[in-house]
């Protein structure tokens, strides 16, 4: 909630300020009443008593209106104004942090402001960072006071710090200065990103650290890479260097790409998709193929009944899992070829008798599926990981049922068998909204997509919003079940647009999704208010 002053009425601490130079106004016009026409301070006739001496009246100290919240995206959830003339760097500004956690994110923001970095105290012009234990909003909360001519931003960890220097940065691009006051910020959701298919098309690592420059600068929080897939494995392998594409990402790349996604406070969430999704692979190893009854082989499916399938894909989790620093990976389990059949035991007999001779007389094709998916989170797992898997791959009324601790990944309610968000929630289970009626930008357009708007994310989605376009009910969406979301682009058509037009494509899109998770309520800016505050902060970044 916004703290603002009435109109016309000056705050309760200003006023008292303002009082005295009122008082000291109303005595010397009472004085210069009571003068003689001489100026002596006797009354008229005169006495005999000397002149008082003159002196040169005080000027009294400029008054300022209470301040209005600072323009940014996303915007700050509350505001409490001040009065004073607040603050932008000069000649000598500081920013400064105690050795420690903070020092990283204070060298930043002193390059940004070229300002110089220090230690305390601070003084008048200066920014401090401090890390405050405990202090509301939690981990990525943060306070930002301006007054008496300094900044001080704290936070209970690094993080809210962190996005307390990107405020401040927004604030100097879209007014030339922080309002005076006290800004305590925090966000509703804690996962928040941008989802990016670099399997299909090879982006390169340039672009990919301007995209993390860019998300850090609109709060969000992680960048899920999807490199491996039918036509193509992105990123350079130890384990099985035959599978990976002539375009890839080196290690050195990504280690690159890591160090600074770190430095942002960006989470990077690596992909192995499987059991579909898998050609790269096959193109190396073809005795995986999975083919049906009738010898046609099913596009990017590997035969799970084949142990080598499980061998080679956990031999890559592994690896990958010592690459990523992070907490998540995601193992897919997305459009597998043998469970999109009409009749899956009667298309692939031999996946339906390995399913009945490992899980009983009534275990179908989805059941052997979802061992299979239950068997690779195990290994994500053992290798210190939480693991995400698409929605498309949890079945329900199997004699086999998905492991709990899989978080679902919500982007479609369109596959065969589909099942609402509801089921999901219902089953106790944490659903990630990467719904595709808003939130997919699929290059080229297939299948009936079409690029989404950030106009019509700002307007219509929340992060209840998970499929289509109707909301849950907030009860079954609070952040415990729904803890945010993620923006994605997926290449399906590579060359349908450039590096450059995708990032032009998904500017606003992705500002509008910052926007929806850091505050899923009705914004304060109309759209276009919004849009020309997007423009106005990418002009001056």
């Amino acid at each position: 909630m916004m703290h603002v002053t009435r109109p016309g009425r000056l705050p309760a601490r200003l006023a008292a300020w303002v009082a005295p130079w009122v008082a000291v106004a109303l005595a010397s016009a009472v004085l210069a009443g009571c003068s003689d026409g001489d100026g002596n301070g006797g009354p008229r006739g005169g006495d005999d008593r000397s002149p008082v001496s003159s002196a040169p009246a005080s000027r009294p100290p400029t008054t300022y209106a209470p301040s209005s919240p600072p323009r940014t995206i996303p915007s700050v959830r509350e505001f409490d104004p001040g009065a004073g003339p607040g603050w932008k760097p000069g000649n000598g500004t500081r920013v400064v942090a105690p050795d420690g956690p903070l020092a990283d994110e204070a060298r930043m923001l002193a390059g940004e402001l070229k300002a110089e970095y220090g230690k305390p105290p601070a003084k008048a012009g200066d920014v401090e960072l401090a890390i405050r234990p405990g202090q509301r909003g939690g981990a990525e909360g943060y306070r930002l006071t301006t007054r008496d001519g300094r900044v001080s931003i704290t936070g209970a960890a690094d993080a809210g710090v962190f996005y307390g220097t990107r405020t401040l940065l927004q604030s100097l691009r879209s007014g030339g200065k922080v309002p005076e006051g006290v800004i305590d910020d925090r966000p509703d959701r804690p996962q928040r990103g941008f989802q990016l298919d670099i399997a299909r098309k090879h982006y390169t690592a340039g672009w990919i650290e301007a995209r993390l420059r860019q998300l850090a600068d609109l709060k969000l929080n992680q960048l899920g890479l999807h490199f491996s897939d039918d036509q193509g494995f992105r990123i350079e392998s130890s384990t099985h260097p035959e599978i990976v594409s002539e375009q890839h990402l080196t290690k050195a790349e990504l280690r690159r790409i890591l160090d600074l996604a770190k430095s942002l406070h960006i989470t990077v969430i690596p992909e192995i998709d499987s059991p579909g999704h898998l050609g790269a692979v096959i193109g190396a190893h073809p005795s995986l193929q999975l083919t049906s009854a009738s010898g046609n082989p099913a596009r990017g499916a590997v035969d799970i009944t084949n142990p080598q399938a499980a061998r080679i894909v956990d031999d890559l989790l592994r690896e990958y899992a010592g690459v990523f620093p992070g907490p998540y990976m995601h193992i897919g389990a997305d459009e597998y070829q043998a469970l999109m059949a009409r009749n899956p035991e009667a298309t692939y007999p031999q996946l339906a008798a390995a399913a009945r001779e490992k899980y009983g007389a009534n275990a179908r094709v989805q059941d052997l599926a979802t061992g299979w998916l239950n068997d690779r989170a195990a290994v994500v797992r053992a290798a210190g990981k939480r693991p995400k898997a698409w929605n498309d791959g949890f079945f329900s009324g199997g004699v086999v049922s998905p492991d709990k601790g899989i978080e679902v990944e919500y982007w479609t309610g369109k596959e065969i068998g589909e099942r609402q968000p509801a089921e999901y929630l219902a089953e106790g289970r944490t659903v990630v909204n990467l719904n595709d009626e808003y939130l997919y930008y699929v290059l080229g357009q297939p299948n009936q997509f079409v690029y989404p708007t950030g106009e019509r994310i700002y307007k219509e989605w929340t992060p209840a919003v998970l499929r289509g376009t109707q909301a849950l009910s907030s009860s079954s969406t609070e952040p415990g079940e729904v803890p945010g979301g993620r923006f994605a682009v997926w290449s399906d058509i590579a060359n349908a647009q450039t590096e450059e037009q995708v990032a032009a494509g998904i500017r606003l899109p992705l500002a509008a999704v910052a926007q929806k998770l850091w505050d899923p309520g009705k914004p304060p800016l109309d759209w276009p208010e919004f849009v020309g505050l997007a423009d106005r902060l990418a002009q001056r970044r």
